[in-house]
Formats: C-alpha cells, structure tokens, sequence
C-alpha cells in the first residue's frame, strides 16, 4: 500500500437495527476496514472496542444505532451512536468492588474495557446532527505508530 495512502484521513459509517447480531456485523466490517487500510495490526483490539461499543447500544437502547470508524493522524476513533440521550453507565471499573463482582457475572464490562484497551474515551449527547439524529456518541481511540 502506498506510503499517502495509510496517511490520509477517511471515515466510514454503518447504520444498523437494534439487534444483537448487529454486534457480529460490526466487528466483522471493521475487521475489513482496518485490513485494506493496512491497519491489521489495530485489528483484534479495535474489535473488541467495537462490539463492547455497540453491544451497549443495542443492548440498552431501543431504536436503531451506528458504528462510526475514523482515521486521521495515525489515531483510529471507533464511536457507537444510538437514539437514547441518556448518558453510558459509569465504567464498572469506578463502582465499589462488591458491586463489580455481582455484575461480573451478568455483564456489565463494556465500558471497562474501553477505558482499559482504549488510549481515550468519552462520549457526547447529540441534538440532531441531519447524520444520526438525536442521541449519544459513545466513542474510543487508539492512537497507533505509522
């Protein structure tokens, strides 16, 4: 792949329903993405990422979400919009020991994980951008050596 090619910026997005196979969708076309950008090595961390991201939007929310993958300055941003304008969970990893334990078993790692694999996280509440509409951005980086 020509060296300009891995330098200049692109963004793609994948609108999808709220069902639980949207997960494996999203993993599997960011896997696609990463690989003919020549970013394989970003891959099986930014899957994680990814599906933990999504999964959440699906999984707490009713109504349709999306998965938004941005490249710019040797930082990858992965981001999940969903309808609901209701801020994400605290990431378990802030919560009481007794509580992390009990949700352990249940779920509720998503955002752990981000905020452990990933180099920065946020979110941000959205008021009708013409793109997604009204909701939050939950959102990652990985910052990565070209």
């Amino acid at each position: 792949m020509p060296e300009t090619e891995i330098h200049a910026p692109w963004e793609y997005s994948l609108h999808i329903p709220n069902d639980p196979r949207a997960v494996t969708v999203s993993r599997r076309t960011l896997r696609l993405i990463l690989t003919v950008h020549g970013l394989i090595r970003l891959v099986d961390v930014a899957e994680l990422l990814a599906a933990e991201l999504v999964s959440n939007a699906v999984r707490h929310t009713k109504g349709p979400a999306a998965l938004r993958v941005l490249w710019a300055a040797g930082v990858l941003r992965i981001g999940a919009w969903d309808a609901d304008p209701e801020p994400p969970g605290p990431p378990q990893l802030l919560r009481p020991v007794e509580d992390l334990l009990d949700d352990l078993l249940e779920g509720g790692r998503g955002l752990a994980l981000v905020r452990a694999c990933s180099d920065e996280w946020g979110w941000q509440p959205l008021a009708g951008d013409g793109v997604s509409g009204s909701g939050k951005y939950v959102w990652c980086e990985l910052a990565a050596a070209v």
